[in-house]
């Protein structure tokens, strides 16, 4: 067994999908962060730092024309919306200490990643620890931003794998406390789900699906799989050994909590370390896929056109590589709707 926490993908994964963007497409997003910029905090104001630092991510704008369906008015609301939420939130400044005693057990685990660079987030009801309160929300948003933080550069999504395994109804959620993370996950997080996986679902449980079925829009129903076979998404050197794979992790909730929070570079008040500002220090520095316009591609896909030969790597608790070693690649821009 090992305790070590797995913070790249698997050597030679391509990271996907990437997107580029028509010139059409290029305005919209541009226009959009005028808007946003339009409402930023004043710079005197203790979270205008933050804020910012969430509008410059270069996946934040994109990601909201694109669950527009790149309508500029509908992308407006919605990341006025989130901007709203996230200053009532403050979910990159949650303290480590608020939210540990949630993850003794491990109920949320991010560990690994898929096949195409997803970092992977395992949700357990049945390790379930502490009543219902705002903390386990706050709980859960702490994971969303780590996911966020390992994510290989040109990555925009991750994978929720939720195992009822020992779930009971006294530890499954209640519907309440679900439309609120699925709130959240919608409409704060948007395009930030890739994969949503449910195993081991006993029949006891189905009643729950069908009382969350109202709160899910269809995109998200169209990212849930329930028992898939988990070899076919995820690498069996990055699957967890409960589910298949050949990752024999051992949790222990001190170490596995030190490794996150060391990686990521989160201080005691839930700031970041100096020289994390922007992400873990081996990841925030690697290239990008670039945006580049695309004349001949119409409004509202990606560009097939051109290859992407950047290359990047993250790296491992307590390893040092190179940031051009050829361990993660940028995957060639899709003929996909970027939606």
């Amino acid at each position: 067994m090992v305790n070590a926490v797995l913070t790249t993908p698997e050597p030679g994964t391509i990271v996907k999908p990437i997107y580029q963007y028509s010139d059409e497409q290029q305005a919209h997003i541009k226009a959009l962060r005028e808007y946003a910029d339009s409402l930023l905090l004043d710079p005197l104001d203790p979270y205008h730092k933050w804020e910012l630092r969430w509008l410059n991510k270069p996946d934040t704008m994109p990601r909201y024309m694109r669950a527009a369906k790149w309508k500029l008015p509908d992308a407006k609301r919605r990341i006025e919306e989130t901007i709203k939420w996230r200053r009532e939130f403050q979910p990159e400044l949650i303290r480590p200490d608020e939210v540990k005693i949630e993850a003794e057990t491990g109920k949320i685990l991010l560990n690994g990643f898929d096949k195409d660079g997803r970092p992977i987030i395992y949700m357990r009801p049945g390790r379930e620890n502490t009543e219902t309160s705002p903390r386990q929300l706050r709980h859960l948003v702490w994971w969303l931003e780590r996911a966020k933080d390992l994510m290989p550069p040109g990555q925009e999504s991750l994978v929720i794998i939720v195992d009822y395994k020992s779930t009971t109804l006294r530890t499954n959620p209640s519907i309440s406390v679900a439309s609120k993370v699925l709130t959240i996950l919608q409409q704060h997080y948007v395009e930030t789900l890739g994969r949503a996986i449910v195993t081991n679902l006993p029949m006891l449980l189905n009643f729950f699906y069908k009382g969350i079925s109202p709160f899910l829009d269809p995109v998200t129903r169209d990212k849930m799989r329930f028992n898939p076979d988990l070899l076919d998404l995820i690498p069996k050197s990055q699957l967890d050994s409960d589910f298949g794979g050949d990752f024999d992790f051992e949790f222990d909730h001190e170490t596995y909590w030190k490794q996150i929070v060391d990686f990521c570079g989160i201080a005691e008040d839930g700031t970041r370390l100096e020289g994390y500002f922007d992400g873990p220090k081996n990841i925030q520095h690697a290239e990008r896929p670039s945006q580049q316009s695309d004349a001949d591609t119409e409004p509202g896909t990606a560009s097939p056109t051109s290859t992407s030969s950047t290359t990047a790597s993250v790296t491992s608790a307590g390893e040092t590589k190179a940031l051009a070693s050829p361990e993660v690649t940028l995957a060639t821009p899709e003929l996909t709707e970027a939606s």
